[in-house]
């Protein structure tokens, strides 16, 4: 028997698609070859609020090449919302051009098709609406509290009774955390080229869940399921704004069947403000209460965020509150405000990104207050139960990620008392921070088709619907097959992100590894157990996989495989922990200040590609440092449109900005969570990040920023907290 050897799981590989990428072959969403392809730009609502009374299209129609104007008056009848207030989610219809209201500043309430985009684009400034404006708009988030309503949706939680953990408390710290709206804005644009043939669509659009979409535009069309094929091979960052379908490929659809063929249509950089999600803005008011021991006795988190008018979503800021610390009283709540600015979705770990700043600088507060050393504080309170579930953690290494981070940070050196560690004129401040994340893991189909190629190697093909958001998909899955045929990774390739594939659950919610990779290997499983099924060989006997073929007498042959999780899996709760560093340092004149180390731990059950994981929990620190430097929309509170609407004015973390890094995992496989023993990394890197930038800023400098983004103006004008004694 030929021994292979092979290059599976665990390996440190360059990605499989990397030189379709640097040549420029990979193909997205915009770049698809389409024979007779027109272009059309889609036009934005400058009310927030109204009704639209009358619309001037001949002067844009007049133009050469302009085939179509398309607005409420004589677009397609698409589904549209059974209720009010609908909650949205990644398969919900899209309805749009279907009534003269205006719902927010940058609502689409046009479209412009012509042959090229040029012609588009400048059609579509031709288009004359003149509105009725509603004196009713919701825009302002500090007036507006009056409007707030609880959501329906058993968001709200709490155990024991706060009041009497609160009395019983030696020591209560109560603080309000600010995080602003945030935009997702991944390199590539939102995009689709859709068209009609004999009633069926086919769309190449840029989605993070290649289903889900196939769902929305069949149920927003009111057509077959199998009518539609959606094709997403590569996605150019997401970051949940790609994970739903948005409006702009409902319009694409529409157009590509008024005028009869393919239609383009891509998002332009400012309509991804108005038209393609973001992050809401969230106060939250944090209480918590402890011994003076540093048990803690009480953990109150209570939100509030906005929606929009039309359609409803709370994003979970109260998630890691109600389980990542052992304290026997805890509520969480919500509330919305009703608001004439497009709905929220989604964005990079929601939740927690952002609901773990307002914990995680609470606990160093109250850590402050207690005089602990806050890594001890957290350590004291860590529990190997989730008390919001009542259930075992499936693993659970919180601690271990706290001390192997402080040993390689070098914590030791941290001085308590905040601004006695200078250099020249700079403060010198350490922070830390816990992290956890869910890791889903669902229901995945794949198929496997072995080729046997000159007698001796086989050439294995797998195929699913799911995405590579950027993440390295392509390249965890390759090495999946490999391990699991016991074949070179240069002899398997990876087709995703095609509707006609097999299911998955798309790219979202750190369940993609766990979910793509498993459904890989049961495929290939399968695949290696029918070959010798069918020639009576014992599954315990090792035969290379060529042989096999050549036993069964065949070149090729195809397997499907399906995973999913076990009923083990749902009697434990199964999560991803971590641990963030970082040493600031802040100029006690001007304000400025500088990361200038950061040092991640992350225990993430086994880690498929070390590279692409690493690749991960540095996208994950960078946007956590934006949330922290720089990253903020604002509203116009006159007009109600979005004041920041490129990157001249929203500013993103570049190089500069960032860090030396260093980031290490943990050696864990979890076999409770699935039987490759995967957990979920790509949103374990943002959590809590902000707050040990907002931690060191105090033991810099001893100012409590509660507000982001932190500024050097809000720096400078911050006041040293009581009790600090600056020297």
């Amino acid at each position: 028997m030929k021994t292979v050897k092979a290059s599976g799981v665990g390996q440190a590989i360059d990605r499989v698609e990397g030189h379709l990428k640097v040549t420029g072959k990979a193909k997205y969403a915009s770049e698809f070859p389409v024979e007779n392809k027109v272009f059309a730009q889609g036009i934005n609502s400058t009310i927030a609020k109204g009704e639209i009374v009358s619309i001037d299209t001949s002067e844009a129609e007049k133009l050469d090449g302009v085939l179509k104007v398309i607005t409420y008056k004589n677009a397609e009848k698409l589904k549209t919302f059974d209720k009010e207030m609908t909650a949205i989610a990644t398969d919900t219809i899209a309805p749009v051009l279907q009534s003269n209201k205006v719902n927010y500043y940058g609502e689409y309430v046009g479209l412009v098709v012509a042959e090229t985009f040029e012609q588009a684009q400048y059609a579509a400034r031709l288009v004359k609406f003149e509105y009725k404006k509603d004196p009713s708009a919701v825009i302002k988030f500090e007036e507006s509290r009056s409007k707030a309503y609880t959501p329906d949706n058993g968001s709200n939680y709490s155990r024991g009774d706060m009041q009497r953990g609160l009395s019983e408390a030696d020591v209560v710290v109560e603080q309000t955390y600010n995080t602003p709206i945030e935009h997702h804005h991944p390199m590539e644009l939102h995009a689709i080229i859709a068209s009609w043939d004999n009633g069926k669509v086919m769309a190449y659009a840029s989605q993070q869940m290649v289903d889900d979409a196939t769902i929305a535009i069949s149920s927003t069309f009111q057509i077959p399921k199998k009518d539609v094929r959606v094709v997403s091979a590569f996605v150019g960052g997401g970051f949940g704004s790609k994970l739903n379908l948005e409006r702009h490929a409902i319009l694409a659809v529409m157009a590509a069947k008024m005028v009869g063929r393919p239609v383009q249509v891509t998002v332009t950089r400012t309509q991804m403000f108005t038209n393609t999600g973001m992050r809401q803005q969230n106060e939250q008011k944090m209480r918590i209460g402890a011994k003076n021991d540093g048990t803690l006795t009480a953990l109150s988190h209570e939100t509030l965020s906005h929606t929009s008018t039309n359609m409803e979503y709370q994003e979970p800021c109260g998630m890691v509150s109600k389980m990542l610390y052992k304290v026997p009283n805890n509520e969480v709540t919500y509330k919305l405000i009703p608001m004439n600015i497009q709905t929220p979705f989604a964005m990079r770990a929601p939740g927690e990104a952002t609901g773990s700043f307002a914990l995680e600088s609470a606990m160093d507060e109250m850590a402050w207050k207690l005089k602990m050393d806050p890594i001890d504080f957290r350590i004291k309170n860590d529990t190997q139960t989730d008390l919001h579930e009542n259930r075992p953690f499936s693993s659970r290494l919180l601690v271990e990620c706290l001390r192997i981070g402080a040993e390689k940070f070098g914590w030791e050196d941290r001085k308590m008392e905040p601004g006695t560690n200078k250099k020249g004129n700079w403060l010198i401040g350490y922070g830390v921070s816990a992290a956890s994340r869910n890791s889903p893991y669902q229901k995945t189909y794949s198929k496997v088709i072995l080729d046997l190629e000159d007698d001796e190697k086989v050439h294995a093909t797998i195929q699913m619907d799911g995405t590579d958001i950027g993440t390295g998909s392509y390249t965890i899955i390759a090495q999946t097959a490999s391990e699991y045929l016991n074949i070179p990774v240069e002899q398997v390739s990876v087709e995703l992100g095609d509707s006609n594939f097999p299911v998955t659950p798309g790219s979202g919610g750190s369940w993609g590894a766990a979910s793509y990779c498993n459904g890989a290997r049961a495929a290939c499983e399968n695949a290696v157990k029918g070959l010798k099924d069918n020639r009576n060989i014992p599954q315990e006997e090792e035969v290379a996989l060529a042989e096999l073929l050549k036993r069964n007498q065949i070149k090729t042959f195809e397997a499907e495989g399906m995973a999913e999780p076990s009923k083990e899996f749902e009697e434990y709760s199964v999560f991803s922990f971590g641990a963030n560093f970082c040493e600031v340092w802040v100029d006690k004149d001007t304000g400025m200040y500088r990361i200038k180390r950061m040092v991640n731990v992350g225990s993430a059950g086994k880690i498929l590609n070390p590279k692409t994981a690493y690749g991960q929990i540095i996208g994950g620190l960078t946007m956590g440092a934006g949330m922290v430097i720089a990253e903020k929309t604002q509203v116009e509170p006159n007009f109600g449109n979005f004041i920041t609407r490129s990157f001249a004015d929203y500013h993103v973390p570049v190089n500069l900005d960032m860090a030396n890094i260093d980031v290490v995992f943990l050696p864990e496989e979890d076999k409770i969570a699935n039987k490759m023993g995967i957990k979920g990394i790509g949103e374990l890197g943002i959590t809590s990040v902000a707050a040990s930038i907002a931690n060191a800023i105090f033991n810099a400098t001893g100012k409590r920023m509660r507000d982001l983004p932190i500024t050097p103006e809000k720096l400078i004008e911050a006041e040293v907290e009581e009790g600090v004694s600056l020297s």
